[in-house]
C-alpha cells in the first residue's frame, strides 16, 4: 500500500511539473491576445471583429505546422527515451528546416490570399475589413520568425522541456503587451498605430523570442540541441517520418480551425454585433482552452514516455490523472467567468448591444468548459499513445456533422441565432469526450509503433 501511495505521488508530482509550466507557457499567448483584444475593443467593435477574424486564420495556418511540432515531439520523446540523443537532435533540425521552408509559403499565403476572404463578411462590415486586412498583412512581414519560433517552442514544449518554454513564451508576450499599449494608443510619444501598431508588436516580440529560443538551442541551454548541418542537409528518410506521424494530427486541427471559422462566418451573417460578441468569446475561450493544452501537453509527454518504457499500467494512469486534475480546472475557471462575466465583457468593449449578446451566451459558454477541458486532455493523451489516426476522423466527423451541419440547423432553421453557435460546442466536445474516454482506456495503442 506504501508503495503504491508513493508511485501515485511521484504520478501526481510529474503530472503538475510537466503541465503547470505549460499552462502558464500556453495561456500567457492567448492572455496577450485577450489583453489585445482589449485594446482593440476601446478603437471600436468594428476593429475588434476585423482583427478577430484575421487572428482565426493566423490560428488555422498554425495548425498545418502542428505536423512537425507534434510529430517531432512523439519522436523524439521516444529517442530521448532510449538516451538516443543524436537521432532526437537531428529530428529537432530536419523539423525546423521544413518549418522554415513553410514559413515562407504561409508568409505570402497571409499577405496576399487571406485578405480576398475577408470579403465574405456581410458589407456593413466593410469597415472591419479594412481593420482586418491590415492587421494580417503586417503580421505576415514576420511570418518566418513567428512560424520558425512555434515550431522551435512546440518542440521544446512537447519533450517536456515546459520551464524554458514558460521563461521565453513570458518575455515575448510581456513584450508585446508592452508594445500593444505603446503602438495602439500612442503612449509616451510613440506614434498612434492602432490595428497596425497592434499587428506589428506581434512582429517585434515574436521576432524577439525566436533570437533567444535559438539562443537556448545552440548553446546546450535546453535538452535538445540544434545542428546547423541538420537545417542545412535534408534527410528524406526523416522528412517521410515526420509526415508519417505528423499528417494526422495536421488535418485534425486544419479541419477544427475550419469548423471554428465556419462559425465565425455564421455569427457574421447574424450581423456584426453578433460577429464582434462571438469574437468577444472565442477570446475568452482561447485563454481557457490554453489552460487546458497545458494539461494535454501533460498528457502527451507522460504517456509517450511511459509507452517508450514499456510501462502501459503507468501510462494509463498518468493519462486518467491528467484528465481528472484538468476536470476539477476547468470548474474552478468556469466559476471565475460566471461570477465576474459583466466586469470580462465590461473590458472588451463598451458597446451595450454587444455586451448584451455576450452575456446571452453566459451559461452555454460555462457548461461547456467541463467537457472541453476532459477531452483536450484524452485527446492529448492519445497523441501520446500516437493513436493519431483516430483523431484525425473522429474530428472530421464531428467537425461536418456538428460545426457545420448542427451549428446551421440551430442557427438559422431553429433560430437560435448566437446562442445556437455554443450550444453546438457543448454537443460537439461531449461526443468528443465520451468516444476519447472510451479509446484511451480501451488500450487498443499498445499495438501503436
Amino acid at each position: 500500500m506504501d508503495i503504491l501511495q508513493s508511485q501515485n505521488k511521484g504520478t501526481l508530482k510529474q503530472v503538475l511539473k510537466t503541465s503547470f509550466p505549460a499552462v502558464i507557457d500556453l495561456s500567457s499567448q492567448t492572455v496577450t491576445w485577450l489583453i489585445e483584444a482589449i485594446f482593440i475593443g476601446q478603437l471600436s467593435a468594428l476593429a475588434l471583429a476585423g482583427v478577430g477574424v484575421a487572428q482565426q486564420f493566423i490560428v488555422l495556418t498554425f495548425s498545418i505546422l502542428l505536423t512537425f511540432v507534434v510529430g517531432s515531439s512523439i519522436i523524439i520523446v521516444r529517442y530521448l527515451g532510449s538516451n538516443d540523443e543524436w537521432n532526437a537532435n537531428h529530428v529537432l533540425g530536419q523539423a525546423i528546416f521544413i518549418g522554415i521552408i513553410l514559413a515562407i509559403a504561409i508568409g505570402l499565403l497571409w499577405y496576399f490570399a487571406v485578405p480576398l476572404l475577408f470579403h465574405l463578411i456581410k458589407e456593413e462590415g466593410a469597415v472591419a475589413r479594412g481593420y482586418g486586412v491590415v492587421y494580417i498583412k503586417t503580421v505576415a512581414c514576420f511570418a518566418p520568425f513567428i512560424i520558425t519560433n512555434f515550431i522551435a517552442l512546440g518542440i521544446l514544449r512537447g519533450v517536456g522541456d515546459t520551464m524554458l518554454t514558460m521563461t521565453i513564451s513570458l518575455i515575448v508576450n510581456i513584450t508585446n503587451i508592452i508594445l500593444d499599449a505603446l503602438l495602439i494608443f500612442g503612449w509616451l510619444g510613440f506614434p498612434r498605430l492602432e490595428t497596425f501598431g497592434a499587428a506589428l508588436g506581434v512582429g517585434i516580440a515574436h521576432t524577439i523570442g525566436f533570437f533567444i529560443t535559438m539562443f537556448f538551442l545552440r548553446n546546450h541551454k535546453s535538452s535538445l540541441f540544434l545542428a546547423v548541418v541538420e537545417i542545412t542537409t535534408p534527410k528524406m528518410a526523416t522528412v517521410k517520418q515526420l509526415f508519417k506521424m505528423g499528417v494526422p494530427t495536421t488535418i485534425e486541427q486544419f479541419v477544427w480551425s475550419i469548423g471554428q471559422i465556419v462559425l465565425s462566418f455564421f455569427a457574421a451573417r447574424i450581423n456584426v454585433n453578433a460577429l464582434a460578441a462571438h469574437q468577444v468569446m472565442v477570446r475568452i475561450q482561447s485563454v481557457l482552452a490554453m489552460v487546458n493544452w497545458g494539461f494535454a501537453v501533460a498528457g502527451m509527454t507522460l504517456v509517450g514516455k511511459n509507452i517508450g518504457a514499456q510501462d502501459f499500467a503507468e501510462a494509463r494512469k498518468s493519462g486518467q490523472l491528467v484528465g481528472i486534475i484538468s476536470a476539477i480546472n476547468a470548474l474552478v475557471l468556469a466559476g471565475i467567468v460566471w461570477l465576474f462575466d459583466a466586469q470580462i465583457f465590461a473590458s472588451f468593449t463598451n458597446n451595450i448591444e454587444v455586451r448584451i449578446l455576450c452575456h446571452s451566451l453566459i451559461l452555454t459558454f460555462v457548461i461547456l468548459q467541463v467537457p472541453k477541458a476532459i477531452n483536450t486532455s484524452y485527446a492529448g493523451n492519445l497523441r501520446g499513445a500516437a493513436d493519431l489516426n483516430w483523431l484525425m476522423w473522429l474530428a472530421v466527423v464531428a467537425v461536418i456533422i456538428n460545426e457545420i451541419m448542427g451549428a446551421y440547423v440551430l442557427t438559422f432553421l431553429f433560430g437560435m441565432q448566437l446562442v445556437g453557435l455554443w450550444v453546438i460546442q457543448i454537443v460537439d466536445e461531449s461526443g468528443r469526450l465520451v468516444l476519447n474516454y472510451w479509446r484511451f482506456n480501451k488500450c487498443e495503442w499498445k499495438q501503436i509503433t
